[in-house]
């Protein structure tokens, strides 16, 4: 396990997909193969079982195997963060508790989402995950219906485990939490670039580095308006429809993953998936993971 230092150093991490066999369950050789595309490319870290990596989809032996794979495979080259959180707080201690005795080097944890709580239960929620190992707090309150506000923040950055915010609540925020010394990652991919450079963010966790992990490493190591400007609109198309969908349908275009689904996912539609085919192949195919985009039919898509 990596102190907090060096988790402090990581400015890309992406949110890995997880892949499925045509079954339906997790594609392990095309998930060790993402993740060697992500290290080749210079991905300082990966979260397991994220919301682009579906771990809501998948029960707690799958999420946490996953997790201990990540950790056997890549551990030696690559940060390992687990989404071990839920807004069922029991659930959430005991997933973090095994990944931490798998070797994880860090969590996710996000605050209770749909059955939502006062501010005190949101507090006492993360102190006791906090309480168990390293932790980055994701705030997305277009998910959890509840934005976690400086004033909920400030005092958890003074845990001995706490690492940052992933922080999806705009530039002007991370700036101000930047100021203070408290850590953020970029939970905007289109704003991560600024972020970055302008604001001050330690890195962004991506969904778009998926599909094109080194130009994003680009992003992160250097300031590059002219490539942030050219990908804009593909980060724009990957958020067309909430996300995952849209980077499973990426994906799946390039043949990096099989075109299976888990419900309720489906694919992106033929017109969606039109506007996103010139995106990517306006693009390098060395730049991409997978090769040329091509539409799907279909035929081609299995939902389970």
């Amino acid at each position: 396990m990596r102190n907090l230092e060096t988790i402090k150093q990581a400015s890309l991490i992406t949110a890995i997909k997880t892949p499925y066999l045509t079954n339906g369950e997790i594609d392990l050789a095309c998930y060790d193969d993402l993740v060697e595309q992500q290290i080749a490319a210079g991905v300082d870290g990966i979260i397991v079982g994220g919301t682009t990596g579906e771990g809501q989809l998948m029960n707690w032996e799958e999420h946490l195997m996953l997790i201990a794979h990540s950790v056997s495979k890549f551990s030696d080259r690559l940060l390992i963060v687990g989404n071990t959180g839920s807004n069922n707080t029991r659930e959430a201690i005991k997933a973090t508790e095994y990944g931490f005795a798998t070797g994880m080097d860090a969590a996710l944890q996000i605050n209770p989402y749909y059955g939502r709580t006062s501010l005190a239960g949101v507090k006492e929620h993360f102190n006791r995950l906090l309480d168990i190992g390293p932790a980055f707090i994701y705030n997305v309150a277009g998910r959890t219906g509840q934005d976690l506000t400086p004033d909920i923040i400030e005092p958890l950055a003074k845990h001995e485990n706490f690492i940052g915010v992933k922080e999806c609540g705009g530039n002007e925020r991370i700036a101000h939490y930047e100021q203070q010394g408290i850590a953020c990652w970029s939970g905007n991919d289109d704003e991560a670039h600024d972020a970055r450079h302008i604001h001050k963010a330690h890195g962004v966790i991506s969904v778009t580095s998926n599909i094109i992990p080194g130009l994003f490493r680009q992003l992160m190591d250097e300031q590059n308006d002219a490539l942030n400007a050219k990908l804009q609109p593909l980060m724009g198309w990957l958020f067309c429809e909430p996300n995952p969908i849209a980077i499973n349908t990426a994906l799946m275009m390039t043949g990096a993953v099989n075109p299976v689904f888990r419900l309720p996912y489906v694919p992106l539609t033929s017109a969606q998936q039109e506007i996103g085919l010139g995106y990517i192949n306006e693009l390098d195919v060395a730049d991409i993971v997978g090769e040329k985009a091509q539409l799907l039919t279909e035929k081609d898509v299995i939902l389970r």
